[in-house]
C-alpha cells in the first residue's frame, strides 16, 4: 500500500508545474502563493545542496528558509561586457536583489548594469523551450540531433568552432579539452562584441603576459589619462573605488588630468580637463613619449607642462591611455620607465580574452568553408559586426552544415541558425571565473530554472559523453582537485558560501617589467609620420546604461539616465558647439518639455553607414570629433520598438574605437529626445559648493564653506536661530532610539547611476517608458544632477569646456519639512527617526506637497505603471512582478511617492538587533544606494550615535546642507567638492 500510494503522489508532483500555468495569464492569489512554494524548495536545493533532481511544493518549511526573512548567496555575474562579485538577496526563493559581496578584494563593486542583470532573468521574452529547424523541440530531439552531425563532423576532419565572448571560466576551459579528446578538430573562438585585443596585444608585447594591468590609484599623486574612460568601462575591473580612497582631500591627494574626446565621467571628474580630438591626443601622448625617452623638445606649452610633471612626480605618477594598440604601448611604457606604483607588477586581469588576429581567422576559414559546426555561445554577431563583413558572415553561417545557438533570447543571429539550444541565466547556473591573478570565483544558481533550458556545459557533457552526470558535479570535482587544496579555503562548501577564493600556493607572474632600449626605436621613427586627418573623427565608446547592449532589452537600463547628457532610451552623436553652428545643427526646447535635435547621416568613404542619427549638442565635445554610444539599433526584443537608437557596430571597423575620416549630412527629420534635465546651469545659486585644495587647506571654514544666512530686523542670522515653529513649546529633544540622516560627499560621487538602479530595485520604482519621460514624468525617486560651470555662468558660454559635477539628489527628510504642512489629509508626515513618511492609503493625489517641495523630489503616479498594457514592462506580466520586493507595497495611480530612506530596511536591522538583545552596529544601518555606491560617496547612519560614520561626516567641515537657507532643516547633507589644481594649472586649451 505504501508504496502505491508513493507512485501516486510522484505522478501528482510530476504533473504539478505552476510555472506553466503561472505563464498562461492571469494569476490567482492562491496559485501565487503555489509559486513561491515551488520554488523556494528549489532554490533552498539548487544554492545549497546541489542540482536539483525533483521538485516538491512548498509543504513542509525547508529549515533554512523562512517567510519574510532574506537569504543571501555569493555568486558571480558574468555576461558578454561585465563581471562582478556580487550578493545575491532572495526572498521566499526568489531572487529580488544584488549587492557587493564585501568578501571579494576585487571585482566587489556593481554597476547599474550588474544590478538590472536581475531583472533580465524575469524576461518574459526569454527563450523557454529548444527548437529544431524553426520548430519546438526536445532536449532529446536536440542531443540525438548533434551527436549525429558531431559523430560525422569528426570523421569528415571539419572544424568545429565554439565561438563566444570572453569566458574565463577553468572548468569550462577543461571541459572543452575533454570534448576536443572525442571530437578533436574543436577550437574555441572568443569574440566579444567590444574587443579589448588592442590593449591584450600591446600587454603582451610589452609585458609578455596576455592580460589587462592591473592599476591601483590609492598611493598615486597624479593620473594623466589620454582619452581613458577609467571610471567608466575602459579597465575589466572598477577603478573608481581607488581612485576615491585617493581623492580625499590632504595635502597629498591625487591630482587628475583628464585629455578627452568625449566629454565622460572620468572627464568630469578631473581638476583639468584637456578637450582634444582623437588624432591630437595621440599626438600629445607621442610628444611626452619622445620627451622622456629621446628628450625632444615639445612645441606645445601644455603637453610641455605635462611631462615636466610626470618627471617631476615620478614613480608617484600613472599614465593611461585609449585608442589604438600603439597608444597602449606607448603609456605602458612610459609607466615602467618612471616605474608607476600604480601599475601592480604581479596582478592582470584575466577576464577579458579577445585577440582580433584569431576572430579574423575564423572568418577566414568560415569564407573558405573549412568548419563543419558552428556553436555561438550568447553572442550576436551578425547584430554587432561592421557592415562592410556583417551580411558575408550571415550568407557563410547558412552554409555551415551544423549550427547551433546557445543564447537566453531570440536575436538577429539566432534566425539563421538550425538549432535553438536555450541556455540559463546567470541566476540559475553553476559555474566559475578566473578574473585575475590568483582569484577564482564561483557562480551558483538562486532559483529553479524557470523554464526549460539547459546550460551549455551540461549539453557539452552529454554530446561528449563524459563521466560526470551534470556540470555541478564535473565543477565540484574539478574544484576539489585543482583549486581547493591551493586556496585560502579547505571544502567547495566554504568556498561556495564565500563566493570567492585566492591562490595562496602560487607562482608569480613572470613578465618582461625592464625597460627594453632598442624596442624603443621603432617608437621614435613612426612618430615623424603620423598623417594629418580630415574631416571628423568618431570615437565610440560604451554607455553606462548599455554598455556592449546584451542587455538591451531591461527596461531598467532603457530608463537610466546617461550621467552626463540626462538623455534615456536612445543614443545619439554627441557634437561640439562650434561643429554644429558651422553644420545648421540645433537642440531646443519644446513647448511640451521635451529637447529636440536635428538629425544627420554618417557617411565615410562616400558610403552612408548609418541613417539619421539624432545630434546631441554636448559641452566638453573636441572640435572636429563627434561621438556614439554602442549596444543601440537592436531589432528583436518588444522595446526595440520603444528605442530609435542606432547601431554603432556598423562603422566598428578593424575594431577601433577611433574611426576617421567620417562625413556628416543634415536631414530633414527632428528628433525628440526624452531627457531628465533641460537646464544645465544653476544660475548662480550655491547648490554644488566647489573649492580649490589650496584654498581649502590654507583658509578657515568661513571661507570656502561659508554658512548661508538671513536679513532679519535683528541682523544676519542663520537658520538655526530662526523658525516658524514655536521653539519654546517644543519638548526637550529625547535621544532614545535612533535618529536616520544620509551624507553625499560630492568628492567621491562620480556620477555613475548604480544608486539609481539599486533604489529602482530595492523600492519597486516603475518604469514609465519615453513618452513619459519626455513630459518630465518619470518615477525615479532619486536621480543625479549634473550641472556645468562656466566663468559667468551664463549657459551659452559652457559649450567650449565647462567644470561639471554631480549632485545626488532625493528626499532631504526635513524637519521642518513644507510638504507636512501643506497636505490636506495628513498622508506626509514626520517619522520620530528622522525619515519623512508617506501613508499611501491616506493620499488624494492634490500634489500641494510636490508644489511646496524645494527640492523637487517628489513623484505622481500619473497612471497605474502595474498591470497596464500602456506600460508593457516588468510590472505589467506575472513573471516580470517576480522581481518585485514583498517588504515595499506597489504604489497605485493618484498618490505621491518619493524616496523613504529605506525604512523597511533601517526597521528589518532595528528587529533583528532587538530579538538578539544587542545594540545595532554602525555597519548594519544602510539603504540601497548607500550599499551599491562604488566610491561609499553616501553614508548612511544613526546620528544619536555619537560614533557613528554618519556623525563625523555631519561634523565635517566640508559639509553643508542643500538650500539651508529656507530654513526646513534636511537630515541629508552634502561634503562639497574640492578640485587639486595645484599652481602649475595647465593652462586652457582653445
Amino acid at each position: 500500500m505504501k508504496s502505491k500510494k508513493k507512485d501516486k503522489k510522484e505522478k501528482i508532483l510530476e504533473n504539478y508545474n505552476p510555472i506553466k500555468n503561472l505563464l498562461k495569464g492571469e494569476t490567482s492569489r492562491r496559485d501565487f502563493i503555489k509559486w513561491l512554494g515551488f520554488s523556494t524548495a528549489s532554490v533552498t536545493l539548487a544554492a545549497c545542496k546541489g542540482p536539483v533532481i525533483k521538485s516538491i511544493p512548498y509543504v513542509v518549511k525547508p529549515d533554512n528558509i523562512t517567510p519574510g526573512i532574506p537569504n543571501y548567496y555569493a555568486s558571480t555575474m558574468i555576461d558578454s561586457f561585465d563581471i562582478g562579485s556580487v550578493l545575491v538577496k532572495t526572498r521566499e526563493g526568489r531572487p529580488i536583489k544584488i549587492e557587493p559581496n564585501s568578501s571579494s578584494e576585487y571585482f566587489n563593486t556593481t554597476s547599474a548594469r550588474i544590478q538590472s542583470s536581475l531583472l533580465s532573468l524575469y524576461d518574459e521574452e526569454r527563450l523557454k523551450n529548444p527548437f529544431l529547424k524553426g520548430k519546438k523541440s526536445s532536449w532529446k530531439e536536440i542531443d540525438n540531433y548533434i551527436i549525429q552531425h558531431l559523430k560525422y563532423l569528426s570523421q569528415t576532419k571539419k572544424d568545429i568552432i565554439f565561438l563566444s565572448y570572453s569566458f574565463p571560466s577553468f572548468s569550462t576551459k577543461k571541459l572543452i579539452q575533454d570534448f576536443k579528446k572525442k571530437y578533436p578538430y574543436t577550437n574555441w573562438i572568443t569574440y566579444d562584441p567590444i574587443s579589448y585585443s588592442k590593449v591584450l596585444d600591446a600587454s603582451e608585447k610589452i609585458f609578455g603576459i596576455r592580460g589587462f594591468p592591473f592599476f591601483d590609484l590609492k598611493e598615486s599623486e597624479l593620473v594623466i589619462s589620454f582619452d581613458a574612460d577609467f571610471l567608466g568601462d575602459w579597465s575589466p575591473e572598477n577603478m573608481a573605488k581607488s581612485y576615491a580612497l585617493n581623492r580625499v582631500p590632504k595635502r597629498k591627494m591625487m591630482q587628475h588630468i583628464q585629455i578627452e574626446s568625449n566629454m565622460t565621467i572620468t572627464g568630469a571628474n578631473a581638476d583639468i580637463r584637456i578637450s582634444r580630438k582623437p588624432s591630437d591626443i595621440k599626438k600629445m601622448l607621442i610628444e611626452i613619449f619622445q620627451k622622456i625617452f629621446f628628450g625632444k623638445k615639445i612645441k606645445d606649452k601644455n603637453t610641455e607642462k605635462i611631462a615636466s610633471l610626470i618627471k617631476k612626480i615620478g614613480s608617484k605618477s600613472v599614465i593611461l591611455a585609449d585608442g589604438d594598440q600603439e597608444s597602449y604601448e606607448l603609456s605602458f611604457l612610459i609607466n615602467k620607465k618612471i616605474n608607476s606604483h600604480a601599475l601592480q607588477k604581479d596582478k592582470y586581469l584575466f577576464s577579458k580574452e579577445s585577440n582580433d588576429n584569431k576572430f579574423k581567422n575564423f572568418l577566414k576559414n568560415l569564407e573558405e568553408n573549412n568548419i563543419g559546426g558552428l556553436f555561438i555561445h550568447n553572442v550576436n554577431p551578425i547584430y554587432s559586426l561592421p557592415l562592410s563583413i556583417s551580411k558575408k558572415v550571415k550568407k557563410f553561417i547558412k552554409k555551415i552544415p551544423l549550427t547551433v545557438s546557445f543564447s537566453t533570447k531570440v536575436d538577429e543571429t539566432n534566425e539563421i541558425m538550425d538549432v535553438l539550444a536555450p541556455t540559463t541565466h546567470w541566476l540559475e547556473s553553476w559555474g566559475d571565473t578566473y578574473p585575475m591573478s590568483n582569484v577564482y570565483t564561483l557562480i551558483q544558481p538562486t532559483i529553479q530554472r524557470i523554464f526549460n533550458t539547459r546550460q551549455f556545459q551540461d549539453s557539452l557533457i552529454i554530446w561528449s559523453g563524459i563521466k560526470e552526470k551534470n556540470y555541478y558535479e564535473y565543477l565540484k570535482k574539478t574544484w576539489e582537485k585543482n583549486i581547493i587544496p591551493k586556496s585560502n579555503v579547505f571544502s567547495f562548501n566554504e568556498a561556495l558560501f564565500h563566493g570567492v577564493v585566492k591562490i595562496t600556493n602560487h607562482k608569480s607572474i613572470f613578465n618582461n617589467f625592464s625597460v627594453n632600449e632598442k624596442k624603443i626605436q621603432e617608437y621614435e621613427k613612426n612618430i615623424e609620420n603620423e598623417e594629418i586627418k580630415k574631416n571628423f573623427e568618431l570615437k565610440l565608446y560604451p554607455k553606462i546604461s548599455m554598455g556592449d547592449g546584451f542587455q538591451y532589452n531591461n527596461p531598467w537600463l532603457q530608463e537610466l539616465p546617461d550621467p552626463i547628457t540626462r538623455t534615456t532610451w536612445d543614443n545619439y552623436l554627441t557634437v561640439s558647439r562650434f561643429d554644429a553652428n558651422n553644420m545648421g545643427l540645433k537642440n531646443w526646447n519644446s513647448g511640451d518639455g521635451s529637447l529636440n535635435g536635428n538629425c544627420v547621416d554618417l557617411i565615410k568613404n562616400n558610403k552612408i553607414i548609418i541613417r539619421n542619427i539624432p545630434v546631441f549638442i554636448q559641452p566638453g565635445q573636441a572640435i572636429g570629433s563627434v561621438g556614439l554610444s554602442f549596444g543601440y539599433g537592436q531589432k528583436k526584443g518588444k522595446l526595440s520598438k520603444l528605442v530609435n537608437g542606432k547601431n554603432a557596430y556598423r562603422i566598428y571597423e578593424n575594431f577601433l574605437i577611433i574611426q576617421n575620416n567620417i562625413q556628416l549630412k543634415k536631414v530633414d527629420k527632428i528628433h525628440k529626445f526624452a531627457c531628465v534635465q533641460l537646464h544645465n546651469i544653476t544660475e548662480g545659486r550655491d547648490l554644488v559648493r566647489e573649492t580649490d585644495l589650496e584654498i581649502f587647506l590654507k583658509n578657515p571654514k568661513e571661507i570656502w564653506n561659508e554658512e548661508e544666512k538671513i536679513l532679519t530686523h535683528e541682523g544676519m542670522l542663520s537658520q538655526e536661530k530662526i523658525s516658524i515653529w514655536n521653539q519654546s513649546s517644543k519638548k526637550m529633544e529625547n535621544k532614545n532610539g535612533h535618529h536616520f540622516n544620509l551624507s553625499i560627499d560630492l568628492n567621491a560621487c562620480i556620477g555613475c547611476g548604480a544608486c539609481i538602479i539599486a533604489c529602482h530595485s530595492e523600492n519597486n520604482v516603475p518604469v514609465v517608458g519615453k513618452e513619459e519621460i519626455k513630459k518630465s514624468r518619470d518615477m525615479h525617486w532619486l536621480r543625479i544632477d549634473r550641472y556645468y560651470f562656466s566663468n559667468n555662468h551664463q549657459e551659452e558660454n559652457i559649450f567650449e569646456n565647462p567644470k561639471v559635477s554631480f549632485q545626488p539628489i532625493m528626499c532631504q527628510h526635513c524637519e521642518h519639512a513644507p510638504c507636512e504642512t501643506v497636505c490636506p489629509v495628513g498622508a506626509t508626515s514626520h517619522g520620530k527617526q528622522g525619515q519623512n513618511m508617506m501613508t499611501y492609503n491616506r493620499c488624494v493625489g492634490t500634489r500641494y506637497c510636490a508644489n511646496n517641495c524645494p527640492y523637487k523630489v517628489r513623484r505622481f503616479n500619473w497612471f497605474n505603471y502595474a498591470n497596464n498594457q500602456k506600460f508593457d514592462f516588468n510590472m505589467n506580466n506575472t513573471l516580470g512582478k517576480m522581481v518585485l520586493n514583498p517588504d515595499v507595497v506597489v504604489r497605485t495611480r493618484g498618490v505621491m511617492e518619493k524616496c523613504s530612506l529605506c525604512i523597511q530596511r533601517t526597521q528589518y536591522v532595528i528587529g533583528i538587533a532587538k530579538k538578539e538583545n544587542r545594540k545595532v552596529k554602525d555597519e548594519e544601518f544602510e539603504t540601497a544606494c548607500s550599499v551599491s555606491c562604488p566610491t561609499k560617496a553616501i553614508t548612511f547612519g544613526d546620528t544619536y550615535d555619537s560614533t557613528s560614520l554618519i556623525s563625523n561626516k555631519i561634523k565635517n567641515t566640508r559639509s553643508y546642507k542643500l538650500l539651508d537657507f529656507i530654513g526646513v532643516r534636511p537630515n541629508i547633507s552634502y561634503q562639497l567638492k574640492i578640485r587639486n589644481k595645484k599652481k602649475n594649472e595647465i593652462e586652457k586649451m582653445k
